[in-house]
This record gives structure tokens, sequence and C-alpha cells, in this order.
């Protein structure tokens, strides 16, 4: 009798792969890029006195965390920060307010200086100009003139009367708004993490919002640092060549502001500085000191102190920064422009800690 043969021992199931995950067709994702770039500028009466309250407590987050160190209570840090940083804006705008309203009143007479002056420089060429244009004339004749119909638009006060609440009801959200992200931000974080499903993603996300808080936190704050560095510097040149404190002061303010929008801000701020210079100075050669002062101290701070003080990680693309200044001025005009970095270097820490968007963080840099 023959023995029965040894069954063979079945081998162990290999596991299922996961399915793939179903991918929106592409006319759905530019619809609802579509939709939501008409929300955000549908909605920026909301939106952003929210960013900048986020904006201006990440500021004073760092100086608020110190003051606990030193056993002070949140709320009484976040209200020192906040009320050292109105007081000093206050002044700051007091001190800046006689210089800038001079220039205001003055700006038409001081153009037609520049005017002039631009005029010696391209004489040359306006003769020519005006030499083909008699020559053109006297080949096409006299009748085929075009009659020009210039209209003017006369300003209404009761717009400014009107814009005049809303303006100062949003200055006050923005300051509300501050302090209470300040004062309650950590709570909320605590209050969102806690709706998760599991312990490991709750541990995941806050680790990813206090990096990112953190990182971006001391990136505005070094940022701001930097600028307001960059205008006591570029003030103090111009009360070397001359200029009064309070206009230097005026202008190294608006050379601060201006260096928050990267590329942009810089190129305004040189024009700026041009014009301010052929006001100022009769010398031809002179006037292009304050534009030449700004320019080296802005590439100055561009090549060298910012990327030694932040470090590879903080860098963005020209390219996508070029195009993120781009998108947020046309949604926000000058607030988008002073958002627009910080907005991009969060979205970076963002994909650089999600798994599977890294690739999309390395675009970005």
């Amino acid at each position: 009798m023959s023995e029965p043969l040894p069954v063979a021992a079945a081998a162990p199931a290999e596991p299922a792969a996961p399915p793939p995950r179903p991918r929106a067709p592409v006319s759905l994702v530019v619809l609802a890029t579509l939709a939501v770039g008409y929300t955000l500028w549908a909605a920026q009466e909301v939106i952003l006195p929210v960013l900048l309250a986020m904006f201006f407590a990440l500021i004073g987050n760092p100086i608020i965390r110190l003051l606990q160190k030193l056993h002070l209570p949140r709320f009484l840090g976040a209200l020192l920060v906040l009320s050292a940083g109105l007081a000093g804006s206050g002044l700051l705008a007091v001190q800046l307010a006689g210089p800038a309203s001079e220039w205001v009143q003055e700006a038409p007479q001081q153009m037609r200086q520049i005017s002039r002056k631009v005029q010696d420089f391209v004489k040359p060429v306006q003769q020519a100009n005006q030499a083909a244009e008699s020559f053109a004339r006297a080949a096409g004749g006299e009748g085929n003139r075009k009659v020009q119909v210039i209209r003017t638009q006369l300003d209404d006060p009761y717009k400014a009367l009107v814009r005049t609440p809303k303006l100062a009801a949003s200055a006050l959200a923005v300051v509300l708004l501050t302090l209470f992200f300040m004062i309650y931000g950590e709570n909320l974080q605590r209050h969102v993490i806690a709706l998760l499903p599991n312990r490991q993603q709750k541990r995941f996300t806050a680790e990813i919002l206090r990096s990112i808080e953190r990182e971006i936190s001391r990136y505005v704050l070094t940022i701001t640092v930097i600028n307001i560095t960059l205008g006591l510097v570029l003030a103090g040149i111009l009360m070397l060549l001359g200029i009064e404190m309070p206009e230097a002061l005026l202008w190294g303010t608006v050379a601060a502001l201006l260096n928050f929008a990267p590329y942009v801000g810089p190129l305004i701020g040189i024009v700026l500085m041009l014009l301010m210079g052929f006001v100022e100075f009769r010398d031809p050669l002179t006037a292009l000191l304050p534009a030449l002062a700004y320019l080296g101290l802005h590439t100055l701070e561009g090549q060298l102190i910012t990327p030694i003080v932040l470090g590879r990680s903080m860098a963005i693309s020209p390219l996508m920064l070029i195009l993120a200044l781009m998108l947020f001025g046309w949604l926000w005009g000058m607030v988008g422009l002073l958002l627009a970095v910080p907005l991009l270097v969060c979205v970076k820490l963002v994909l650089s800690r999600v798994d599977g968007m890294h690739g999309w963080a390395k675009l970005l840099e």
C-alpha cells in the first residue's frame, strides 16, 4: 500500500495593493482654482484683517514667549507687546506726518522741476522727434488730424467720507484680532488638534503646527528687524547728504516698508530715491547718490545679510516669488505684496513636512 503524498504548505497570501487614489478631472481642478481665487478677491474685506492680524501676531509671538520665561502671564505680555507696537507706530506717524504732508502739497511743483531736468537730458531726442513729426505732417497733409476729446472726472467728497469709517473699522478689527491671536492662538491650536480622530494624527499635527509657527515667527521677526535696520541706515546716509532728519526718517520708513516686497518694492524704492534726489539736489551726480546708496544697501541685505541670517531653509525660487507677488498684488493690492512672501514661506514649510509633498516643496526652492 502506497503512502499518501505530503501536502505542500499553503503560501501566505500577499497583501492586496491599495486602490489608486481617484483623480479629479482637470476641468474640475481649474473651476475650483477659479472659485477660490474669486472668493479671495470678493471676501478681501474679511480675509485681509485676519491675515494681517496673524502676520502681526507672528511678529510678537517670540517676544511674548521671552516674556513668559520671565514669569509674565501671556495676557499681560501680549498687551504689553501690542501697546508698545501701537505706541511706536503712533510716534513714528506723528514724526512723519509733517514731511509727508509737505511732499504731498509740493508734489506738482516738484514734478515740474523734475520734468525740466529730465527735458535737459532728453532734449536732443525731442528735437529729433519734432523733426520727424514735421516731416510726416508735411508728407501726409494737415487734413488727417483726429480730434481727441479729453474727459475729466471730479472727485466725489462723499466717497472719502464713506470710506473713512470703513478704514477705521478695519484698523480696529486688525488690532483686536492681533490681541486675540496673541492671547488665544495656542488654545485655538489645541482645540483644533483635539478634533482629530486618533493620537498619532494629533501628535503629528501638533509637531507640524509648532514647527511651522516657530519658523514662520522667526522668519517674520527676522525680516522685520532687517528691514527696520535697513531703513535706519538709509535715513542716516540721507542725513549725511544734508537732508533734514524728519524727511530722512520718512524715506527710511518708506524703504523699510517696500523691502517687505522683494524685487518689486526695491524697484519702486530706487525710482522714489531718484525722484527725491533730483528734487533735493541741483547737481545731477549728487542727485544720484540717494538711489545708489539704497541700491547698495539692498544688494548687501539681499545677497549677504539675509541668506546668512536665515540660511537656505527659507530660500524661495525667484520665479515663484515673482508669480506670488503678481498674484497677491493683483488680488489685494499693497497688502497682498506685504503678505505674499510670508504666505509662500508658510506653504513651503507645510509641503516640506507632509509625506508625498516634498517634490512640491522643492519646486518652490
